[in-house]
């Protein structure tokens, strides 16, 4: 019997194969199978949201068929609380980029396959319990991304498709050499990508773990993105359609954090003997990140590096090593993924209407665009952490976290955070307040589709704001469950 993660792992699978027999002509036809798969996609999801159990740490719906046995390989699916709610933010944020994809004209079909794809990629990230099929899905992402930013994406393209792919492959290889190092030790089968490589880690000397987890920061630090491994985002997010960037910022980023939290748990002695590394990059991720951010008038720019700041707070939740920290990076992955893909949207909505993303040429906005103005704020105060936004309780995880752990240093979070309120409302500023530009008196508003699309995102990042606990308790049980696997290991 077909499992229901199975159902929501090929549903956009199901939508490719019936959008690559439609003709090409009929663009609207092809945009309305596209949607629907998507749709499909995100409320299976809430349907699992519904019958997952939050009390129970272990993996849920399992589904588990042997591939290769002399490999060890398998079809193996399964959620917990960490990959629960980038379940739900991945099949949200895709159907909210095709929701702003109706600006798409020029290869319609081959557009919509390539999001679908991705979409099939970035859901097997999440729900595969076997290593090979780990590393399949995250291969996947990488060729419908590259194709999407280099078909339909602005000036300087080419390059930034080519940088991406060069990367995030460079990346790959050090994540796949760490894996086949682990795959050396006997694996236990038919388990959970964490509980196999936890035990397998119990039989390697402490180098050895420390040169695989290095090989794993690598591999899922290119993708997060981690300074120096960044050269890729700005770039790519700025000549990526806008859909595209909200993708990208809102989930691809997510898997790299993702996956170096599964590595963590697995190799927690490697991860204390790693963590002043770690939480140096994490802070100096934060403060680069932020002074970038505030120096660019680009608008696009502007948020890819604050991707990287707001990336740092959760490198420093994972770098704790502790429950409080850990529960901040979680949830700044769900904040961020919220934050970033409301402004992406927001700013490829500007940015159609004005042909220009440079914060110099705004004034006044909230004039000729109240709707916009309303979201885009909310959601410029929630990136800077203000209290009643989702950011806010990410971020104050992270720094009791980190707080319990190093104490002082955390000085330089709170500076970080100072850097992004400056640029916030800079860039508030110049968008809302002044006189109104003669070429910007007739801009139309948020029509209704995007008035949904943006509400949509704009009222989770306030609801889950004030009232997290739901958010908090999908992943509590499992986090507790990682904790506890770290302090057995560890002390």
């Amino acid at each position: 019997m077909v499992g229901i993660l199975s159902i929501l792992l090929w549903t956009p699978a199901m939508g490719v194969l019936l959008v690559a027999v439609i003709p090409g002509r009929k663009a609207s036809v092809i945009r309305y199978v596209a949607n629907l798969f998507t749709t499909l996609a995100f409320l299976l999801t809430c349907w699992l949201v519904i019958i997952y159990d939050r009390r129970d740490a272990n993996l849920q719906f399992n589904e588990y068929f042997p591939l290769n046995p002399n490999l060890g390989s398998a079809y193996a699916l399964g959620i917990d609380g960490l990959s629960m709610p980038l379940l739900v933010l991945a099949t949200l944020l895709t159907s909210i980029a095709l929701l702003a994809s109706f600006t798409i004209s020029s290869s319609v079909k081959g557009y919509y396959i390539c999001v679908l794809l991705l979409e099939f990629g970035m859901l097997g990230v999440f729900l595969a319990q076997d290593w090979a099929l780990f590393y399949i899905f995250w291969e996947v992402t990488l060729i419908p991304l590259f194709f999407l930013i280099d078909r339909w994406g602005g000036k300087r393209r080419h390059a930034a498709s080519l940088n991406f792919v060069l990367y995030t492959m460079g990346g790959s290889i050090f994540m796949l050499i760490s894996l086949l190092a682990i795959s050396q030790y006997d694996l236990e089968h038919g388990g959970s990508l964490m509980t196999s490589m936890h035990q397998a880690a119990q039989d390697m000397p402490r180098y050895e773990q420390v040169l695989v987890l290095l090989g794993f920061l690598i591999g899922f630090g290119v993708k997060m993105p981690i300074f120096p491994l960044h050269g890729w985002l700005p770039l790519a997010h700025v000549e990526a359609p806008s859909p595209i960037s909200i993708l990208l910022s809102g989930i691809l980023l997510k898997m790299g954090a993702y996956g170096l939290i599964r590595a963590v748990v697995m190799l927690p002695e490697a991860a204390q003997l790693l963590q002043s590394l770690l939480v140096f990059l994490a802070l100096f991720s934060m403060l680069y990140g932020g002074l970038l951010a505030w120096r660019q008038s680009d608008l696009k720019a502007m948020i890819a590096y604050s991707s990287i700041s707001h990336m740092g707070i959760v490198l420093l939740g994972i770098a704790t090593l502790n429950e409080a920290g850990m529960t901040g990076a979680v949830l700044q992955m769900t904040a961020h993924g919220l934050i970033a893909g409301a402004l992406f949207l927001l700013v490829g909505l500007l940015y159609e209407r004005t042909h220009t993303r440079n914060i110099q040429d705004y004034s006044s906005l909230v004039q000729v665009m109240p709707r916009f103005a309303l979201f885009m704020t909310l959601t410029l105060f929630a990136a800077m952490g203000l209290p009643g936004s989702v950011g806010f309780i990410a971020e104050l995880h992270a720094l009791i976290g980190g707080f319990q752990q190093w104490g002082g240093l955390m000085m330089f979070f709170s500076l970080s955070i100072l850097i992004s309120a400056a640029y916030a409302i800079r860039t508030i500023g110049l968008l809302f307040t002044g006189p109104v530009k003669p070429q910007m008196q007739t801009i139309e508003d948020l029509r209704p589709p995007e008035l949904l699309a943006a509400g949509i995102l704009v009222g989770g990042i306030v609801l889950f704001g004030l009232l997290p606990a739901a958010l908090i308790d999908l992943s509590s049980a499992t986090i507790t469950q990682m904790h506890s696997l770290i302090r057995l290991r560890v002390l």
